[in-house]
């Protein structure tokens, strides 16, 4: 009848093996077959999904975001800056602050309000110190992050929309 498609040692007859050979015979199962195959989802998702959930990502991502916005301002041609002691390094300071008060947020979510509190004081002070505040744009991201941070909570249950669309797809995956 048909061949046999070797495997690797230790895989046993995996389905693609069997929907291949089903196939080769001129079954009528096949399509049964092929049809209950799971599709395997991409690994990286769900372990990323996992990683965001456990802190306060959007969080840290804006205030992230607005201290590099306020850097990359700082370069700008335009001459609105105001230089405050040696040689303007609170312009740098400030928002390099920022930035790592966000990457703090992300990677170690245990002190987030202390960060949060130091990411808001810093996007408020480059205002006065940022070409104001990254034309306003770098400061209203660091203050929105800062917040949301500040009122992450970890360990929530999942509200009631999350918790049945997890449901609906568990039940797909189960084939229900």
């Amino acid at each position: 009848m048909a061949e046999s498609v070797p495997e690797p040692a230790g895989t046993g007859e995996g389905t693609a093996a069997r929907a291949e050979g089903v196939a080769a015979e001129g079954s009528a199962a096949a399509p049964a077959q092929a049809v209950a195959a799971p599709v395997a989802e991409p690994a990286a998702r769900p372990v990323t999904r996992d990683w965001r959930g456990r802190r306060p990502f959007w969080g840290g991502l804006l205030v992230t975001l607005g201290g590099a916005e306020v850097l990359f301002t700082l370069k700008a041609p335009l001459p609105v800056i105001l230089h405050i002691g040696m040689q303007g390094l609170a312009g740098y300071l400030v928002p390099a602050v920022m930035l790592l008060c966000g990457l703090l947020i992300l990677f170690n979510p245990a002190q987030r309000l202390f960060y949060s509190i130091l990411a808001v004081l810093a996007s408020l002070a480059s205002w006065v110190t940022s070409n104001l505040g990254g034309f306003v744009i770098g400061m209203l991201l660091g203050v929105v992050g800062a917040c949301l941070t500040f009122g992450w909570l970890p360990d929530q249950p999942l509200r009631q929309g999350r918790q049945r669309r997890l449901e609906r797809r568990e039940a797909r995956r189960a084939g229900v």
